[in-house]
């Protein structure tokens, strides 16, 4: 089982103005170490090399945090964790938020369960679609949501929009090139109830591009939103 190199993890943070104290360093080394365990029977990343994790899993993960300002004590939805990401890196590195995972694979949450108890987290966990908790008592209750997927940006909207209460921001992770995904959400993304505030290109250590897209919760999403499962795929109009 690979062994993640905690002096690579850590100079990669430090060079991206995210120092880890010793505390942290463990906790991180620790969730690597379950995610290769588990990973062995259940299907949770393809990643699972030492550099791998604590770039493009770890470090991809928490780089919002360099970019946003994310209020101390901040409610933080992770729409669609999956592993855990961005979700729990982001809660290693600010114990202070309050952080709700949502999953629709329930293997996947108790999984999720494994490694916060192990490293001495707490995070609600949720296995729900995001459609049908999106109607739920948890609508407008977060001042973030957080998705790192690969659905289109309209869609990834639909769902994690409605969970963000008014003067909140919803922090889509994309890869690069997404910068048309925006232009084609635009109309969705105001009738949600939304407003792009800003797209940020980055590089990951070792070169691969990244696009965070931070959009403004700046009305009310209306009721009829979020649309049920496989509607939510076709167009907003």
């Amino acid at each position: 089982m690979p062994i993640i190199d905690t002096n690579r993890l850590n100079e990669v943070f430090n060079l991206s103005g995210l120092p880890l104290d010793s505390e942290k360093t463990v906790q991180f080394k620790r969730y690597s170490e379950l995610l290769c365990e588990w990973n062995e029977k259940m299907n949770l990343t393809a990643i699972t090399d030492s550099e791998g994790i604590a770039v493009k899993h770890f470090l991809d993960s928490c780089l919002p945090l360099s970019m946003v300002d994310v209020p101390t004590g901040a409610t933080v939805i992770d729409v669609g964790t999956g592993a855990g990401f961005p979700g729990v890196p982001m809660k290693i590195l600010r114990s202070d938020i309050s952080l709700t995972l949502l999953d629709s694979l329930n293997k996947r949450l108790t999984f999720l369960s494994a490694v916060l108890d192990d490293i001495g987290l707490k995070a609600e966990l949720i296995h729900s679609r995001a459609e049908d908790k999106g109607a739920s008592a948890l609508r407008e209750s977060f001042d973030i949501a957080t998705a790192r997927a690969v659905a289109r940006l309209s869609v990834l909207c639909e769902y994690c929009l409605p969970f963000v209460k008014v003067g909140g921001a919803f922090l889509a992770l994309k890869g690069p090139d997404a910068k048309h995904e925006v232009d084609e959400a635009r109309s969705a993304i105001k009738l949600l109830g939304g407003r792009v505030e800003a797209v940020k290109e980055y590089s990951l250590p070792g070169g691969d591009k990244r696009t965070l897209i931070v959009i403004a919760k700046t009305a009310p999403t209306p009721k009829r939103f979020p649309r049920k499962k496989g509607i939510a795929d076709s167009p907003i109009g």
